[in-house]
């Protein structure tokens, strides 16, 4: 969850609490890393992949107005956004 937390540049508090929220729901659960069995990893359930799925397939939209771009623009777009946030 550590990984998790830099990933989304917050504090592994803040990723807690929303995996508790998503555990609840029976999105996710918790499982031993298989590493190192003293580090716990959040995994999706099959209905957390369902619902990222249903998600993902509702988001089709905002497809729409890059699909008119080239591979190379929207790498360019990719990452200059990315570079707008500091992200990698």
């Amino acid at each position: 969850m550590r990984r998790l937390a830099r990933r989304l540049k917050c504090e592994p508090s803040n990723v807690t609490g929303i995996v508790d929220r998503l555990e609840a729901r029976g999105l996710v659960e918790r499982q031993p890393d298989p590493a190192d069995r003293r580090v716990k990893v959040a995994a999706a359930t099959s209905e957390g992949r369902r619902v990222a799925r249903s998600l993902r397939e509702s988001l089709r939209f905002a497809r729409e107005p890059l699909a008119g771009l080239s591979e190379g623009e929207r790498v360019a777009l990719r990452d200059a956004l990315r570079g707008m946030l500091g992200v990698v």
